[in-house]
């Protein structure tokens, strides 16, 4: 019997364990995944920019519907940078794990077509 009460009392003490391991491997695989959205959407504004059109709507159009209050876009000339806060159960984390992508691009002398 104090066999059987030892071994519930360790699984009982593991189980939260692996559940906050569980909860920070996703943590960081949405901030990556974040990662990956902020590249796409960076590329998509500087094409957009580059076709001479705003690189709001292309951002926006690259993104998720979540990401739309996460996400901060800021232009410099031809440079665009993503910034993208990953879901997250608290707030802090999401911007303590925020991630950016920048893209840039120059036109051609003649100014295009």
């Amino acid at each position: 019997m104090s066999d059987r009460g030892q071994a519930s009392i360790e699984l009982l003490a593991t189980v939260p364990l692996v559940v906050i391991a569980g909860v920070v491997c996703l943590q960081l695989l949405a901030a990556g995944y974040a990662l990956t959205l902020a590249d796409g959407a960076a590329e998509a504004g500087a094409v957009a920019l580059a076709s001479d059109l705003p690189p709001e709507p292309a951002v926006d159009a690259a993104l998720p519907g979540w990401a739309d209050e996460r996400v901060e876009l800021e232009r410099d000339g031809g440079r665009v940078t993503v910034r993208v806060r990953p879901p997250s159960p608290l707030a802090a984390i999401g911007r303590a794990l925020e991630v950016s992508s920048a893209a840039w691009v120059r036109r051609p002398a003649g100014g295009g077509s």
